[in-house]
C-alpha cells in the first residue's frame, strides 16, 4: 500500500543546488544560485516577479535544463534533468494551477497513472478509496474519496494534490503560492498538515508573496533578486522589514526618474459602484477620473484580474453598478464593453492578445475591420496610415509592417497589444500586467506611454504585480485582498516629507518599502 513511511531523517541536506545558472536568449535568468534545504524544515523562496523562482523551480522538477551547477539528494547527485528523475528522487511540486482531473473521483487523481487493480488485474476503485480513506484519516483530512473533484473547493482541491504527492513516498514537497484561492479555513488546514508532513521529516520549499504566512510558518528563507542568491537565513533572524528591503534591493525596473507629474484630473470616466462579481469580486467601489492612471495592487488571488475581465465583459456582473461618463452601462460581453470606449489589454499577450503567426499589421488592423473596410474590401491606404501611425507611436522596433509578430521581442510584441487597441481610441484603458515578460527598456517605454496616454485625457485602469511599475505610472493605487479593495493610497503621500531634498534612487526606494509594507498589512487583516 502507497502510504508514506517517515521514520527515518537522513542527517544530509535533502535538497542542495550549488552555483546553478540558465541563460534565455542572452538574459541571465540565474547566475551561479545556491539552495539547500534540510529534512523537516519548511524553507521560503522570496523574491520578486522575475527574480527566477520559477526557473530555479523548473530546473529542480527537471522542466528545465540548467547550464551550469549541480543538484543533489540525499547527498547523490542527480545524473538527469529530466520530470521523471525528479519524481523517482522523491520530489513534487504542487503548481497554483493545479493538475487534478475534474471528471474523476478523489481516489481516481490520487492514483492517477498507478491504478490500484484486484488479482485479475483490473482496475478497483473501490480499494483505491478504502486507501485514500486510511490516508485521508491518517493525516485529519475530511474529504469523500469517492465524489468528483468538481465538487470539492479549492482548499479541499490543494489538501488532496498534496496528500497524492505523498503517497508516492515524496520526500521533497515544493508549493507555489499554494494559500492564493484558499479560505482563512482552509489555510488553516493546509498549515497543519504541511506541520505534520515536516514532523515526518519531508522537505517542504514554500512559495508565496503572503509575508504574514512565510513569518509564521517557515523555519528558513532564501532570496533572490535579479537572478541571484542575496541572502539565506532562519526566518528569526529576519523582520518583516529586512525581508523587504532584501527583496527590492536597490533595483526599482529602471523607474527612478519616473515619479508621474502631476495630474491634471477631469470628471470621472468609470464609476464601480458595489459592483460583485459571480466570482471572487465583493462590494468594489472605485472611480477612475479623466487623465488618472490609477494602479491596483494587491498579492496574487487578491482579485485583481476577476475585476478586468468583469470591465471587459468576460466575467458576470453579480450585484452593483457601472457607470461610464456619468451613465449607467450594462456589459454582458466584450462587444459591449469596446461599444463603451472600454479596451483591455489582456494579462497573457500570447494567448489572449496576438494571432503570433500573423503579421505586425495584421493584428494592429484587427479590431478595426469595420473603420478600414468597404464592401468587405480592406482599403490598402486607410490600413497603412493606421499601422505606420502606431507603429511610431509606440516605437515598435520590427523589420516592416509585414514582420510576424512571434518574430519579435516580448517588449515589441506587447506594444503591439497596446497599439491594437490604441487605435480603436478608447477612453478607458484597462491593462493587466502590460509589462509582464518584457526588457527593462521596454517596460520604462510601457510607462511612459501609459503616461502620456492620461495627459490626452484618457482614464487608466494598471493592474500589475511590480510594485516600481505602480509608482511609476500611477497616481492613486488602490489595493486589493480577497475580492476587495481595502485600502487606498495617492502615489505623493508614499514619497517621505523631505522627498525634495532626497536623492531620486533613495526616494523611489523608500516609496517602494511603504507600498510593500501597506500591501502586506492589507493582506494581513482585518480591515
Amino acid at each position: 500500500m502507497d502510504t508514506p513511511l517517515h521514520q527515518h531523517v537522513p542527517p544530509l541536506d535533502a535538497v542542495r543546488m550549488t552555483g546553478i545558472s540558465k541563460t534565455f536568449g542572452g538574459i541571465h535568468a540565474l547566475e551561479q544560485v545556491d539552495l539547500s534545504v534540510r529534512h523537516g524544515e519548511i524553507h521560503a523562496l522570496l523574491g520578486e516577479n522575475g527574480a527566477g523562482k520559477s526557473t530555479l523551480l523548473k530546473i529542480l522538477r527537471g522542466v528545465e535544463m540548467p547550464d551550469s551547477g549541480a543538484i543533489e539528494i540525499d547527498g547523490k547527485r542527480l545524473a538527469e534533468h529530466t520530470p521523471e528523475a525528479s519524481r523517482l528522487a522523491g520530489i513534487a511540486m504542487i503548481f497554483q494551477e493545479m493538475s487534478l482531473v475534474p471528471t474523476l473521483s478523489v481516489a481516481q487523481n490520487i492514483f492517477l497513472n498507478r491504478e490500484v487493480r484486484n488479482r485479475l488485474g483490473l482496475i478497483d476503485d473501490d480499494e483505491a478509496v478504502q486507501r485514500v480513506r486510511v490516508l485521508f484519516n491518517e493525516f485529519g483530512i475530511h474529504i469523500d474519496p469517492a465524489i468528483p473533484v468538481s465538487h470539492l473547493g479549492a482548499g479541499q482541491r490543494q489538501l488532496t494534490e498534496i496528500i497524492k504527492a505523498i503517497s508516492q513516498r515524496t520526500r521533497i514537497l515544493v508549493l507555489d503560492e499554494p494559500t492564493s484561492a484558499l479560505s482563512a479555513v482552509e489555510v488553516e488546514h493546509l498549515f497543519a498538515l504541511l506541520q505534520r508532513l515536516k514532523a515526518d521529516g519531508v522537505a517542504i520549499i514554500y512559495v508565496s508573496h503572503r509575508m504574514d504566512e512565510i513569518m509564521r510558518i517557515a523555519d528558513r528563507a532564501t532570496i533572490l533578486r535579479d537572478g541571484r542568491c542575496v541572502l539565506t537565513a532562519p526566518l528569526s533572524d529576519l523582520t518583516l522589514e529586512a525581508i523587504i528591503e532584501h527583496i527590492i534591493g536597490r533595483r526599482s525596473g529602471g523607474f527612478f526618474d519616473a515619479i508621474p507629474d502631476e495630474a491634471v484630473l477631469g470628471p470621472p470616466l468609470l464609476e464601480l459602484r458595489g459592483v460583485c462579481g459571480a466570482g471572487k469580486l465583493q462590494r468594489i467601489n472605485l472611480e477612475v477620473r479623466r487623465g488618472e492612471v490609477v494602479g491596483i495592487a494587491g498579492l496574487l488571488g487578491s482579485g485583481r484580474s476577476s475585476l478586468a475581465r468583469l470591465l471587459y465583459g468576460m466575467e458576470k456582473l453579480a450585484g452593483g453598478e457601472i457607470r461610464v461618463n456619468g451613465r449607467a452601462i450594462k456589459i454582458s460581453g466584450p462587444q459591449d464593453a469596446i461599444a463603451a470606449g472600454i479596451a483591455l489589454i489582456p494579462e497573457d499577450r500570447l494567448r489572449q492578445g496576438l494571432v503570433t503567426q500573423h503579421s505586425v499589421a495584421k493584428n494592429i488592423c484587427l479590431p478595426l475591420l469595420d473603420r478600414i473596410s468597404s464592401y468587405s474590401w480592406i482599403s490598402p491606404g486607410d490600413a497603412a496610415d493606421v499601422v505606420n501611425e502606431q507603429m511610431a507611436r509606440m516605437r515598435i522596433k520590427a523589420e516592416s509592417a509585414d514582420t510576424p509578430v512571434n518574430t519579435l521581442s516580448g517588449g515589441n510584441q506587447q506594444k503591439v497589444v497596446l497599439a491594437k487597441w490604441l487605435a480603436m481610441n478608447p477612453e478607458i484603458l484597462v491593462l493587466d500586467e502590460p509589462t509582464a515578460g518584457v526588457d527593462v527598456g521596454s517596460k520604462a517605454e510601457i510607462v511612459a506611454a501609459i503616461r502620456d496616454l492620461a495627459r490626452q485625457g484618457k482614464a487608466i485602469l494598471l493592474i500589475s504585480s511590480e510594485i516600481a511599475e505602480l509608482l511609476a505610472a500611477s497616481d492613486r493605487i488602490a489595493i486589493m485582498a480577497d475580492g476587495r479593495i481595502v485600502r487606498e493610497i495617492l502615489r505623493r503621500d508614499l514619497d517621505p516629507e523631505e522627498a525634495a531634498r532626497r536623492d531620486p534612487v533613495e526616494r523611489f526606494e523608500h516609496a517602494e518599502h511603504q507600498l510593500q509594507i501597506a500591501i502586506q498589512n492589507v493582506n494581513a487583516g482585518p480591515w
